[in-house]
């Protein structure tokens, strides 16, 4: 990009404001190029050998997406984790990953120093800012002097690029091993399924996808945000850099969409620019699309891309189907769909199974309208966790040479080869009448205009587990208001006793706020759900309220 389009913007950042007017800094395809040059040229000068992780955790901005490349260039590994899950957590998934160095911001080298054993390879340190306590090298001075010339050390497509960990929203986080195959595969396909065109200006709420914007020549805008904390955006700031940069397109998660949706809606505001917006981490609720789709271009269209972070993307749907056809059904409890697969992806439906699968052939492949698990095959789906000891093992399914990632979501694919997502798999609850499925029974109660969200959880033993419909009500007056609370679970009741799927739930708590994840800050934390609700029916064992 920076040979065909050189003097094109490729990221921009937000700083203060001047004047009542948002002021910002920017960056060409050719100034990052260089910028990421003279980065990759430090590092080797500093004497960091290929192939060593690197642990990075510096700011969204310019920094943050020239310091990528400039790892890439050098042929070093990046360790990328989100701070929001709080710095005990993070530092421990960074051990396990046994850096060789840490690009990072002040508070974070910091922290790596208060906690000296759990790093015992650390050599290499870059500090972006001011040193506080210690020596070493920094951001600024690592870029040395001028440009002299490109820096590319050889890889190939197997060659490690970066070890990206999970949330953790389901259990333990797991470093991801990304290679340069995975990173292409995904900018090429991203890219081609969406017709994603050089010249085009993007926002992107999750700090990654800046990357895979100027890797297809498209300029991205950072928005002025807090990543780990999208359910937090504040709406003003995402609508005035749509403004400002005439934004085509954006990226983030529900939580983003449903406050800038309601914004918009609120204000009358029309975002005429946007013709295209990207959706991921969870389903996104119906009536976020259907704000969404109000507001931007009338030719616009809202893509809810699904994956993992160990395989992404594997499919999308849009919102024009969603609305025209599958939310009907998904109301009626048959599920989400998430659309068709991308055009490299192999997928398969197989028998549930709890523990590892030694090989595909020890699977049962599932007819069309059977819910089982998801298996996945292609050219972005990472082969390896380097930390999560076991994860290897009850993750990946071999294939002769070759092999399936199991998603851990469960669901079925329909006559048109479109896949409806039921629940995790870990969250199915197993009665002794049956299995139920989260999404499809959360379905029929999220109905009720009174609910917020709801969630499924099971208490006691697979196979004898007890279905209990956690409420977080959309008022919370609801909760201080005991007779408010009874009428709207007797009316949950007789919605959950007149529904096939539901009529099994006897037992039904109100929350105040359901817990989410860290990353996107919409999947439900169902596993601190369902002890929280084992210690609320423990003293009325069969009571309902």
């Amino acid at each position: 990009m920076a040979a065909s389009r050189p003097e094109a913007v490729a990221v921009v950042e937000p700083l203060g404001c001047a004047g009542g007017k948002r002021r910002y800094r920017q960056m060409t395809f050719r100034e990052l190029d260089q910028d990421s040059d003279r980065i990759a040229r430090g590092l080797r000068e500093l004497g960091v050998p290929p192939g060593s992780r690197l642990v990075m955790l510096i700011r969204p901005g310019i920094d943050f997406v020239s310091v990528v490349f400039g790892l890439f260039k050098a042929g070093l590994v990046a360790v990328l984790i989100d701070p929001g899950m709080g710095a005990r957590r993070a530092m421990r998934c960074l051990a396990e990953a046994e850096p060789d160095g840490f690009l990072a911001i002040p508070i974070v080298q910091a922290a790596r120093l208060l906690s000296p054993g759990r790093f015992p390879k650390v050599r290499f340190n870059i500090t972006a800012g001011r040193r506080w306590f210690w020596g070493g090298m920094t951001l600024d001075r690592l870029r040395g002097g001028p440009w002299s010339g490109s820096e590319m050390a050889a890889t190939s497509a197997d060659a490690p690029a970066a070890i990206i960990f999970t949330t953790g929203s389901t259990g333990p986080a797991k470093g991801v091993l990304f290679t340069h195959g995975n990173f292409d595969a995904q900018a090429q396909q991203i890219g081609d399924f969406y017709g994603i065109q050089p010249g085009e200006i993007d926002l992107p709420g999750f700090p990654f996808f800046g990357l895979f914007n100027c890797a297809m020549g498209v300029t991205a805008v950072i928005p002025d945000m807090d990543p780990s904390r999208p359910a937090q955006v504040d709406p003003v700031k995402i609508v005035e850099a749509i403004g400002d940069w005439n934004v085509t397109q954006a990226f983030g998660s529900p939580a983003i969409w449903d406050r800038v949706g309601r914004y918009c809606q609120s204000q009358e505001i029309r975002l005429p620019t946007v013709h295209r917006v990207l959706s991921a981490g969870a389903p996104v609720p119906i009536e976020v699309l259907e704000r969404m789709k109000g507001c931007i271009a009338a030719e616009g269209d809202i893509h809810t891309p699904y994956g993992a972070t160990e395989a992404l993307p594997v499919a999308s749907i849009a919102a024009s189907e969603v609305l025209s056809e599958t939310a009907g059904k998904t109301r009626a409890g048959a599920g989400v769909c998430v659309g068709r697969r991308f055009a490299d992806i192999r997928w398969k439906v197989v028998r549930i199974v709890d523990g590892p699968i030694p090989s595909l052939d020890a699977c049962e492949v599932l007819p069309a309208g059977e819910i089982g698990e998801l298996i996945v095959q292609g050219p972005q789906v990472t082969r390896q966790y380097v930390t999560g000891g076991e994860a290897n093992r009850t993750a990946k399914i071999r294939d002769g040479v070759g092999f399936w990632h199991r998603m851990g979501d469960s669901g079925y694919l329909d006559g048109r080869e479109r896949f409806w997502f039921c629940g995790r798999v870990a969250h199915r609850v197993v009665t002794s009448g049956g299995t139920m499925y989260p999404i499809c029974c959360e379905a029929i109660f999220n109905q009720h205009g009174e609910v917020q969200r709801s969630a499924l959880v099971g208490v006691g033993a697979a196979g004898r587990q007890r279905p209990v419909m956690v409420i977080e009500p959309c008022h919370r007056q609801v909760l201080r208001d005991r007779t408010a609370g009874r009428r709207l679970l007797a009316e949950l009741g007789e919605l959950g006793t007149a529904n096939a799927l539901t009529a099994g739930i006897a037992d039904f708590l109100l929350h105040p706020g359901l817990p989410v994840d860290i990353r996107h800050n919409v999947k439900i934390s169902r596993e601190r759900l369902a002890v929280w609700a084992a210690r609320r029916l423990q003293p009325r064992r069969g009571a309902s309220r």
